[in-house]
């Protein structure tokens, strides 16, 4: 093949390209506003981690007696950077009618500021979560291993920034955050998410917490956990309802081990429960109760007994209740 006839095939396969973005609405942005795009907001995160651990993340081991200097070279360039990021988002989100108000400069500043200024809460929130994975896993020698080896120390750190731009209705940035964390630790935690002091997800992978959870104080979760919702509701026109609480609230001092799922926005797990492996639950759960497995294989199958004895009586079967 020639050169000229590789250059034809070339411009023909382009325009049939361009043909599908007239077919194939809604995945392609054309003559819209810039988005946030991942790398630049990967950049804000290496920043960001940057100040809240600093000689753990980044190329630099700053010296206490420059410490000032580093930390505002760092947010310097950090406040440049979300300014760009969130105008961006800002415009995106009045272009479909989700932002009231004009975006200006002095907007963009203000969240801008107001995320900055909530660094050291944030320091003070993940200090505790790391002394929690340090009390709470034997296998741990220092937090300096916890900070440095531990993936639920990445995934919590960005769930801590992700959900203050969250509060601040910015779209798109807290999901690409969540996400990028997602890639890296193989924790899924959605910024919506309402998570209290001192929390410990010990191995990680699997982990997933939707948007309207809310977890309480001292909570430790091992890997393949989920916090999720039940089948959703559906509007008149037959789209997903999106509003509400649908996903579980987990109270205080609650453990949860590997492989337990549990779902619905009515669904409270009582303070100090303990919540065995492989577990389905769907009901709430009374303070100080221990559910395991075999409890809940016993319940299924005396409800299936009693299922059947009903059928025999009267040729039909009552619906169960939803298990614990």
């Amino acid at each position: 093949m020639s050169m000229n006839d590789a250059g034809q095939k070339l411009t023909d396969i382009a325009e049939r390209i361009v043909e599908t973005y007239k077919k194939e609405g809604g995945i392609n942005r054309i003559d819209g506003v810039n988005l946030p795009a991942t790398a630049p907001v990967v950049e804000i995160l290496d920043d960001l981690m940057e100040i809240l651990f600093p000689g753990y993340f980044g190329k630099r081991v700053p010296a206490r007696s420059n410490i000032l200097f580093f930390v505002q070279s760092a947010i310097d360039r950090l406040f440049l950077r979300l300014l760009d990021e969130f105008k961006r988002a800002c415009q995106y989100a009045q272009s479909i009618d989700a932002f009231d108000g004009e975006i200006t400069r002095t907007t963009c500043e203000e969240k801008a500021l107001s995320l900055i200024d909530c660094i050291p809460h944030i320091r003070s929130l993940l200090k505790k979560d790391i002394t929690a994975g340090f009390e709470g896993d034997p296998a741990s020698k220092s937090l300096e291993e916890i900070i440095s080896c531990y993936p639920y120390v990445y995934a919590i750190a960005t769930h801590r920034i992700a959900h203050e731009i969250y509060k601040m209705e910015i779209p798109l940035i807290p999901r690409i955050m969540s996400e990028w964390a997602h890639r890296r630790t193989s924790i899924d935690i959605h910024p919506g998410a309402i998570i209290g002091k001192s929390f410990f997800i010990d191995h990680g992978t699997g982990v997933v917490i939707g948007e309207t959870a809310k977890i309480g104080d001292n909570v430790k979760i091992y890997q393949g956990v989920t916090l999720g919702a039940l089948s959703f509701k559906k509007n008149p026109d037959g789209s997903l309802e999106k509003s509400g609480k649908r996903h579980p609230t987990v109270e205080n001092d609650v453990t949860i081990y590997s492989g337990a799922t549990i779902l619905g926005g009515e669904t409270v797990i009582g303070e100090k429960c303990i919540i065995g492996a492989n577990t389905w639950i769907t009901s709430s759960v009374p303070a100080g109760t221990l559910v395991t497995y075999q409890d809940q294989q016993i319940y299924r199958v005396a409800k299936r007994n009693i299922a059947v004895h009903k059928r025999g009586e009267n040729g039909k079967t009552k619906n169960s209740d939803p298990v614990i």
